[in-house]
């Protein structure tokens, strides 16, 4: 490791010297020309510098770039067959700068041969642009594009998404769209999905991608056929640069403390020094040769040479290792080049980035207080996490081919330490001891082709993608200790296996192949310009999980090896004694396999019929096949089976009240299938939720008739206010049941006969030069997003539930956000305050026994200031998050107490604040 460091110490010099001797004093102009009406790119548009013989003309993506120019200002003229030319004046070029500007242009109103030249200025040309781009898209749709990224002090994707309207992200990986759960929201990345690193349900590590290396990023809250459908509330494409219109290196590094874990003491079980690179190394995992489940539950069972061999190959550390806990730590590589080849310009483009981030953060004094429960808990999370994109792109004529490659890594490792009453085991006090890795990891590669048609102007897109996803837990441990009466020792419950004594392995491995062509031809209807589309699409999914439930028992429950502290407990002396035995609790749903086919296709029309009326409407088919199996000989396999062909039919209506302002209207079907894990009849006990989690292989889809209205007002670029009211129909909704008569709780899943949700929706955002177009006022902006949501399902018809009907689960009735942004000293220095608040929303269904489990409401308050130095090179950030620190309180609604109440306390705990202070530079 010294070694390493004294090698980047040295290296790291010389990187400096070499990138400064590829400065150049020279600049660029780069951007994109757009269609006015459609905001459709135009490819093979010539833009010229005035006075020169130099100019480029726009590739499939419709981009350009002029290279080469000398700093101080330029007069660019932009040309296109069939539509007005523009010149576009004062545009300030700095060296070793792109100065970035898209130009709209309009169609010809005639074929006059006397050319009509329109005149604009950089700023005007530039505004143009984004009123297009804001006012143009096909469906009711918010967006982030890269200038607004690089304008914000966004570092990831996660960062960048928060700012969307009606959107919200938790713990960087679950999304909430109009206050729907990540069940009903999607997301692709480079134009394929991006696939869930959770096992039980839809999550994306949208903190992955750094936000400079994002080309856009758009929610779609209404379908349009070309989309998949798997979706209700939004459907989020992530895009990444590939052709960087600059050479760059950027490196980033910073550090974070945490008001209730930095530097205080943390407790954890065995450490690797692999952990920190995000690796178990195989220390935790069982060997080869470990005995299989047959021979362990026999006949014939292990000798007692075979139990004292198996037992000592288990990772028998159960030391509590304590220390202070460090800053959270984060770095970052990203490296970006372009190159030209050839008389012709081709160009070739790599975008290289590596994230790592590393965290000790403490849970204390997390209280749960219901039913027979008592608890006090202390929770140490131990979380690495390395990121590697890599994206290569080959511009040529009028066709790109582009690789883009990402993989991700988590490693998060949790002790648990809990103490108190549980009065179904009738001790006095429990000491209950949890070790729990889970490590996670996402490899993706997509492989694109654009490629533009003829003289028509017509376009075929192509993408192949595969994807891979692990997720393994190598050694759960669990153990717990029990005082029978006040005063007595505390004695190891180890005399058999179950909830207070397991160790638990599993593994899941699933990859994803991906692929689908779109074909897109312009046509003259009503004298205007449409666009028809079609396309094909195929996705195969296939997973494997295999899990064991292993434990050590004691043979005599009255050894005083049942006092031993757990650091003892299964010492070698006791294990070579003989005292132990290898137990497992084997069933054949332990294991199962799956694998789905998805096969669409789609036609639509984008059809202009007027100036001012344009309407895209078509049908999306999609055929899905899911197949399921254990091995239970009991049962027919496959054990689960979905078979669906679904016609999707949606319209988008759009209408252009005047040149700043829309009314939208849609209507459109979407889907939302069930995730593997909850068909497959696998029971696990989920200690965090003291309850025992299965599926149900009867589930089928849920189809969703969606309506929507919207209008919305552009006072100037940059600038919205909308508002959007929202119909939601749930055809056999897919929602978790309860089973709470017995003492142990069953979560499962089960189709609801009807469900539905319905809301609105407003955005404003505005700059406040409204109060004085100078100084403070003129680079500041207030903006604000609120979501009002109401929904209702009906529960199973079961008359002993007390809740017939209820909102869906993870619904909130509102959501706000807020944020004021400022930059002063001409960018060098911004200022961003956000503010985010959810309504009280469901997070764990209601049974017999008990009412549903709600989330409270908490205020949040994040900040962020820049300072650009070393001229405009390097960037110092101050980050605080959570400000308030409110208590995260999950209750029991038993009396309609929206602050819970003693015996109502599902869980309840403080997250801490969170101050990062990191620093960037670019060379």
């Amino acid at each position: 490791m010294l070694k390493i460091k004294h090698l980047l110490f040295i290296a790291f010099p010389f990187l400096l010297i070499n990138s400064t001797l590829f400065a150049q004093s020279s600049g660029k102009i780069a951007g994109k020309i757009i269609d006015q009406k459609t905001s459709e790119t135009l490819i093979g548009a010539t833009v010229g510098v005035q006075g020169t013989a130099q100019g480029a003309a726009t590739n499939v993506d419709g981009r350009y770039v002029l290279n080469n120019l000398q700093p101080g200002r330029y007069t660019i003229i932009v040309k296109y067959i069939g539509y007005q030319s523009k010149s576009v004046s004062d545009i300030e070029v700095k060296g070793g700068a792109v100065t970035n500007l898209d130009v709209v242009l309009q169609e010809a109103a005639s074929t006059a041969l006397k050319e009509v030249v329109v005149k604009a200025t950089y700023r005007q040309a530039s505004v143009a642009s984004l009123y297009a781009i804001q006012k143009n898209s096909v469906s009711i749709s918010d967006g982030i594009s890269s200038e607004l990224i690089k304008k914000s002090p966004d570092r990831s994707t996660s960062d960048v998404l928060k700012r969307v309207s009606g959107t919200t992200i938790q713990d960087n990986k679950f999304v909430v769209v109009r206050g729907l759960s990540d069940r009903y929201n999607s997301a692709s990345l480079d134009g394929t999905p991006l696939p869930s690193t959770e096992p039980n349900r839809k999550a994306f590590s949208f903190d992955i991608v750094p936000a400079n290396l994002i080309e856009n990023i758009v929610i779609s809250k209404t379908a349009t056929p070309d989309i998949a459908a798997d979706f209700a509330g939004g459907n989020i494409q992530v895009l990444t640069k590939d052709i960087p219109d600059q050479n760059f290196v950027s490196i980033g590094a910073g550090y974070s403390y945490n008001s209730q874990s930095t530097f205080k003491n943390f407790q954890s079980g065995y450490r690797n020094t692999s952990d920190y690179f995000g690796f178990d190394g195989g220390a935790r995992e069982l060997v080869d040769n470990f005995p299989t489940t047959k021979q362990v539950i026999g006949p014939p069972r292990l000798t007692n040479q075979q139990n004292i061999q198996s037992i000592n190959s288990l990772n028998n550390d159960f030391n509590i290792y304590n220390k202070k806990a460090f800053l959270g730590q984060s770095y970052q590589f990203t490296l970006g080049n372009v190159q030209e080849i050839g008389e012709n310009k081709n160009r070739f483009g790599t975008t290289i980035a590596l994230t790592y981030r590393n965290a000790e953060t403490t849970i204390p004094d997390l209280i749960r207080q219901y039913n027979n429960f008592d608890f006090t808990e202390n929770q140490y999370k131990f979380s690495t996490n390395v990121g590697a994109l890599a994206n290569f792109a080959y511009s040529f004529g009028n066709n790109k081919i582009t690789l883009k490659n990402l993989y991700n890594r988590t490693f998060d490792d949790i002790f648990t330490y809990r103490t108190g009453t549980n009065n179904s085991n009738g001790a006095n006090d429990n000491r209950f001891y949890a070790y729990d890795l889970t490590q996670k990891a996402l490899f993706k590669t997509t492989l694109d082709g654009d490629h533009k048609l003829g003289a028509s102007n017509a376009k075929i897109d192509w993408s192949l993608g595969y994807s891979n996803i692990l997720n393994s837990q190598p050694d759960q441990r669990k153990i717990n200790y029990v005082q029978p009466n006040a005063g007595s020792a505390y004695v190891a419950s180890i005399t058999n296996l179950g909830k207070e004594n397991a160790r638990f392995f599993s593994d899941l491995n699933e990859n994803i192949y991906s692929g689908k062509v779109d074909f897109k031809l312009p046509v003259k209807l009503f004298n205007q310009t449409s666009n028809f589309k079609v396309g094909i699409a195929s996705q195969y999914r296939k997973r494997d999980f295999n899990a064991r439930f292993l434990g050590v028992i004691i043979k005599d429950g009255t050894s005083d090896i049942r006092e031993r502290p757990i650091q003892t407990l299964f010492g070698p002396n006791a294990i070579n004694s003989g005292a132990f035995e290898l137990d497992e609790i084997s069933a054949p749903n332990d294991n199962y396999n799956a694998h789905s086919y998805t096969n669409a296709g789609y036609v639509m029309l984008d059809n202009k019929l007027s100036d001012k009326l344009r309407v895209v409407y078509g049908v999306r088919v999609e055929k899905f096949d899911l197949k399921l199996n254990t091995l239970d000989p009991d049962q027919q396999q496959p054990q689960a089976e979905l078979n669906n062909t679904d016609f999707l039919p949606s319209v988008n209506i759009t209408y252009s009240l005047t040149t700043k302002a829309n009314l939208r209207a849609s209507y459109y079907r979407t889907l939302a299938r069930p995730e593997f894990r909850e068909l497959a009849p696998f029971s696990y006990y989920d200690y965090e939720l003291l309850a025992t989690q299965e599926g149900n292989s009867n589930l089928q889809r849920t189809a969703i008739d969606n309506a929507d209205l919207r209008y919305e007002f552009y006072p100037s670029a940059g600038q919205i206010f909308s508002v959007s009211v929202f119909y939601k129909k749930f055809y056999n909704a897919i929602e978790p049941s309860i089973d709470d008569v017995n003492s142990s709780t069953t979560i499962s899943y089960f189709n609801a006969k009807s469900a539905y949700v319905y809301g609105a929706e407003m955005e404003a955002r505005k700059t406040l030069d409204f109060i004085n177009d100078e100084g403070f006022f003129k680079n500041s902006t207030l903006y604000a997003n609120l979501a009002l949501t109401k929904s209702r399902v009906q529960n199973p018809a079961n008359p002993n539930l007390l809740e017939p009907t209820r909102p869906l689960v993870g619904q909130s009735p509102y959501v706000i956000n807020a944020g004021f942004q400022h930059n002063a000293f001409n960018n060098t220095l911004s200022l961003n305050i956000l503010y985010n608040r959810l309504g009280k929303r469901i997070f764990y269904a209601g049974g017999s026994n008990f009412p549903s489990v709600y989330e409270a409401p908490r205020n949040v308050l994040d900040f962020q200031i820049g300072y650009k130095v070393l001229k405009n090179k390097g960037e110092i950030k101050l980050n605080g998050n959570d400000l308030f620190n409110q208590n995260y309180n999950f209750y029991y609604d038993k009396d309609k107490n929206p602050k819970g109440g003693t015996g109502n306390t599902f869980k309840k705990f403080k997250p801490g604040s969170t101050y990062a202070l990191t620093f960037s530079y670019n060379f």
